[in-house]
């Protein structure tokens, strides 16, 4: 029998409150309950209307304090009021056809209406019925003639688009105030225009990093983890060092940790591992992040003991990895993850020990003072994780490494080693897809072991876990048509040459006039692509829409030169030049009798004919 849950007076309260405060009376507007938090199971109020700053709740333990505080004392005077009845509104039910928004979505717009209001007070305007479409034009023209840094950079389309729409929600929310907008900013464009994104998605395309980055980075990551339990078996010893001179000075305890260090064949001392240990934690947050397409804040959910396998009819053992994503409403999501993840995450399971005790010591402390402490509640959030930090300069403040200090120590990371990227949080989740996709054009055969899962359809991959985090094969998905679309896009220049069937009526369809029924080079291109079976066995592209294909098994790859099906481009012909050299030295062999002479000449009269066809004079290399 299921329980209803029973609301608290406060929830009840906060459920009751106006969503329109033009008529509320402004003592009675400033008790008004704007969060609530639960501390050990009761429910306390974390901010009110009154108040200046508010602190909002329910955001991923990524997401710093400061940027889960509207902070209004930084709103120009004369548009506070205004600003404050607009975020409540925006936080009570969001713009009109759109969801609630989250902490973050609140903060966003809060900063970004910042720039537009310090723009009303250059005016000398004092209130938002003065934003009359001309102002707004002109705010609009100011924004987009403006440079940034050194090299005075013009603001991204992306950039461009959020400020102008922040200008919109204003309008929109203003309209439920005392001093609402008078009309829309701008009448007859749109933001998607005004920025000069012409239907691309806003905020573009996550860059891709090159494979020689990544598979320097990952090595690099690697290498560190190998070593991990060394690292903090001397973490350990180091602390059992701290606990028994407590009372002795700074000074000596360093030495004496010095002194273990050197014996230990350390090299660099003390200052050189406590680097050392945060490089670990880098390096594990490097190689989960690359094998499983986990954000930064799924991974920043993750706590100990978050891994655990299960075994098919077959025997094949799979690993997951629990945690709880917020980027769709999964909630408890799990992440097929490879034996290196595995690995990975079971050293943070023991680099973390330390960072969690001080965290129980905390939550302890302000319990004995205060229970009903706000920052027990933002304390236990944290409870478990293992990607922790500790601020030196907050006390030792232990908590979940925001993605801020993630992109800062990953750059820390690639400087150690030198590795020349601008390296993000975000840029793993789109690799690791465009692996995934790679792997299914039979690319990448050295990680079929890592992503031999993730070739399944997702009907079966979902037969195997329900929990897992469905999106991810959609953008797997969007990896694959990119890539068919690349490789369509190389078939369909006028001068690139093919061997193979398909590859030769490729070369004739391109002059046909066929090609001018398409509204433009682009459509042509997604067409072909969407109406292709494409995959690569190695030697050839195969646009078999069936498991036919003659050449795939690799017992006699020649086949796929008079196939159909197969499209041979110049990317290939290295492998046809080793076939054809490898041929020569077998016709020499006098063992292989008539009939296997014969087949070899076959054989040899096929390479060199895909080798012709590509432009290529087949020599036999010495």
């Amino acid at each position: 029998m299921s329980q209803t849950k029973i609301a608290t007076p406060l929830q009840t309260k906060l459920g009751a409150q106006p969503h329109d405060l033009r008529d509320c009376i402004p003592d009675e507007r400033d008790a008004l309950i704007v969060t609530l938090l639960q501390i050990d199971g009761t429910w306390v109020v974390l901010s009110r209307y009154g108040d200046d700053q508010w602190q909002l709740s329910g955001a991923p333990p990524n997401i710093s304090a400061s940027l889960r505080c509207l902070d209004f004392t930084r709103v120009p005077a004369p548009f506070r009021a205004s600003m404050k009845a607009i975020m409540y509104r925006f936080l009570r039910r969001g713009r009109t056809g759109q969801k609630r928004p989250r902490a973050r979505t609140l903060y966003k717009l809060f900063e970004n209406a910042q720039i537009f209001l310090l723009h009303l007070q250059r005016l000398n305007l004092r209130c938002f019925s003065a934003a009359t479409p001309m102002v707004c034009a002109v705010y609009a023209h100011e924004t987009q003639a403006a440079r940034i840094g050194k090299k005075a950079k013009p603001l991204s389309a992306g950039t461009l688009a959020i400020r102008f729409s922040a200008v919109e929600a204003l309008h929109e929310l203003s309209q439920y105030t005392d001093d609402p907008m008078p009309t829309k900013p701008w009448p007859g464009t749109s933001v998607t225009i005004m920025a000069g994104l012409k239907g691309r998605q806003l905020g573009g395309k996550t860059p891709l990093m090159p494979d020689s980055v990544f598979t320097e980075l990952f090595s690099a990551a690697w290498k560190e983890v190998e070593r991990g339990l060394h690292v903090l078996d001397l973490r350990d010893a180091l602390d059992r060092i701290e606990a028994k001179r407590q009372g002795r000075t700074r000074g000596a305890i360093s030495d004496a940790k010095n002194r273990l260090l050197h014996s230990r064949g350390w090299i660099g001392g003390l200052r050189t591992f406590l680097h050392s240990l945060k490089d670990l934690r880098t390096a594990c947050y490097i190689v989960v992040a690359s094998l499983s397409g986990c954000r930064n804040h799924e991974l920043a959910y993750v706590q100990t003991d978050a891994c655990y396998s299960t075994q098919d009819d077959n025997g094949e053992r799979y690993w997951w990895m629990k945690s709880r994503s917020t980027k769709t409403d999964a909630g408890h999501t799990e992440w097929m993850i490879p034996e290196a993840a595995v690995t990975a995450l079971r050293v943070m399971d023991r680099w973390a020990r330390p960072a969690q005790a001080i965290v129980e010591r905390e939550i302890a402390r302000r319990r004995a003072v205060n229970p009903a402490d706000p920052e027990i509640a933002e304390a236990q959030k944290h409870l478990g994780a293992v990607f922790l930090g500790v601020s030196t300069q907050k006390g030792n403040e232990t908590r979940t490494l925001s993605v801020h200090s993630w992109g800062h120590d990953l750059k820390l990371f690639t400087k150690k080693y030198d590795i020349d990227w601008n390296l993000s949080t975000h840029q793993f989740r789109r690799k690791f897809a465009n692996y995934v996709a790679r792997s299914q054009f039979g690319d990448l055969r050295y990680l079929k072991e890592h992503f031999k899962h993730w070739s399944m359809d997702m009907t079966l991959g979902y037969a195997l876990n329900e929990s897992q985090e469905m999106v991810l094969y959609a953008e797997i998905q969007n990896e694959l048509d990119d890539i068919k679309d690349g490789i369509v896009e190389q078939w369909l220049q006028p001068d690139e040459p093919f061997a193979g069937g398909y590859g030769r009526g490729i070369m004739a369809w391109r002059g046909s006039e066929v090609v001018t029924l398409f509204k433009n080079h682009s459509s042509m291109i997604r067409s072909v692509s969407e109406s292709t079976a494409i995959r690569s066995n190695g030697h050839a592209w195969c646009t078999a829409d069936d498991n036919l294909c003659v050449g795939n098994g690799g017992l006699d790859r020649t086949r796929c030169t008079g196939c159909n099906n197969a499209v041979i481009g110049r990317e290939h012909a290295q492998i046809y030049q080793g076939m054809y050299d490898q041929l020569n030295d077998v016709l020499k062999c006098d063992d292989i009798g008539e009939g296997g002479q014969a087949r070899v000449r076959r054989d040899l009269d096929r390479c060199r004919d895909v080798l012709t066809s590509l432009g290529y004079d087949p020599v036999v290399q010495a």
